[in-house]
Parts: structure tokens; sequence; C-alpha cells
């Protein structure tokens, strides 16, 4: 019953695909994947391991609008970010893209948490691995942080695939 289900559900998905106009395909994009920041936590510097979400909505070829969502863990240290913004890209089997996000971020130090504003300043390269599916081969942010009333200049630096719709 379950291989029954999983082969109609592959069916409508490749027949979806196929009769969707050109235009309206890789419209919405997906990313999800492993992501490292160097978080420069005055007067010690922090580097955590976490995930990277994120999704895009094409306004245009080279043109979208971004959410985006991370956690990095380590050391008794948590932090999450929630950005959103502009993304530019070079619709190509290599697509490299450029972003500017604003949002927030909430850091918890060994139980005692913080929000700030904060932005990510970053761009990156797609390559498409097959039709729909791409590896972010890269991605690095510029992401300064105001926690506890401390400017933080962090570098985030993450990786994954991406899935076109």
């Amino acid at each position: 019953m379950l291989r029954r289900l999983a082969l109609l559900a592959g069916l409508i998905l490749a027949v979806g695909f196929s009769v969707l106009p050109a235009h309206a395909q890789d419209q919405i994009q997906i990313f999800g994947g492993y992501s490292y920041m160097h978080m420069d936590d005055a007067p010690l510097a922090t580097n955590l391991n976490g995930w990277e979400l994120s999704g895009q909505y094409k306004l245009a070829p080279w043109v979208g609008a971004v959410a985006d969502f991370d956690g990095h863990y380590g050391g008794g240290v948590s932090t999450h970010t929630f950005l959103f913004g502009p993304q530019i890209s070079w619709p190509a089997r290599v697509s490299p893209f450029a972003h500017i996000l604003l949002g927030g971020a909430h850091t918890s130090v060994f139980g005692a948490g913080n929000t700030s504003f904060s932005l990510a300043l970053g761009a990156g390269i797609d390559s498409r691995i097959v039709p729909h599916v791409y590896w972010r081969v890269f991605q690095a942010d510029y992401i300064p942080t105001y926690f506890f009333n401390q400017t933080q200049h962090n570098v985030r630096i993450s990786t994954g695939i991406v899935i076109h719709f």
C-alpha cells in the first residue's frame, strides 16, 4: 500500500512539473543545510554549528523575496536568526547570488537570553545537480548583532540543497 502511494505521489509530481509553463517553474526555491557561525561574542569568540532554512519567491528571473531562519549551538550558547529581504541572482546552471536580509536574532548564553536587531549581508553560489535540484556550494554572510548592549561582528557559512518548484 505504501509503495503504491509513493508511486502515485511520484507520478503526480512528474506530471505536474511537465505541464507547468517554463516561466512558472523555479518560482519557489527552498534551501536547507548545514551552517557554521563564528560569533564575535566580545570579549570571547565562539564557534557554533547548526542549520539554516530559507525560502525564496522569485518576483522575476533575477530577483526574489527571501525568508531565512537559522539555529546555531555550542558551548552553552544558542543563537537563532529570522531574516527577510531581497536576493538577486544570475539564473544559470551555476548561479551566483547576493542578498541583504533584515530582521532579528535571539541568543541564550548559559540561560540568559537577549533579542536584537540583525541583518545578513551575503553572497553565494548554487550549482545544478539535476533539474530542479541544486547544491548550494557555499553561502557566506556577515551578520552583525547587538546582544547585551554590545556589537558582535559574526560570520555565517552555509552549504546544502536547494529545491526549485
